[in-house]
């Protein structure tokens, strides 16, 4: 008696200890490229930004403040401190990695491009700084 409740003991525990069952992923597969590209145009002024960079789409969408939260004045004085960085450390590939900091960024302060050009270039600023450690200002990036 004793040795079958051991037997059934010991089974009892490496039953228990078996895997869990592959959990796949139930969202569809999609071009990641298409996803991840965010296209922010002006017809009228002829200008376009093309920002391809995985996992800013969602990034922008889940974790960016609504349109409206800053001002556009707030914004374009942003932009144009994180543009005159990104633009120096563009022209010192030998300080700065020239993998993140690829093309000059034409951002003119005497146009007027919108709220919405401002809007996602400073969220491509503040998840560029917070996804690669980086600091574009001498403050804190906030969300």
């Amino acid at each position: 008696m004793k040795n079958i409740i051991l037997i059934l003991f010991v089974c009892f525990g490496v039953y228990s200890c078996k895997t869990p069952y592959r959990v796949t992923s139930t969202t569809p597969t999609v071009n990641a490229k298409a996803q991840d590209t965010v296209r922010i145009a002006n017809d009228t002024l002829e200008y376009e930004i093309i920002i391809i960079e995985p996992g800013f789409n969602f990034w922008l969408k889940s974790r960016a403040k609504p349109e409206g939260y800053y001002s556009q004045q707030f914004l374009e004085n942003r932009n144009r401190i994180y543009v005159t960085e990104w633009n120096n450390r563009v022209l010192n590939p030998s300080r700065y990695n020239p993998n993140l900091y690829q093309m000059q960024i034409d951002y003119q302060p005497h146009i007027d491009y919108g709220y919405e050009v401002n809007y996602k270039l400073y969220y491509y600023f503040i998840y560029f700084q917070i996804q690669y450690k980086q600091r574009l200002a001498g403050f804190v990036p906030r969300i």
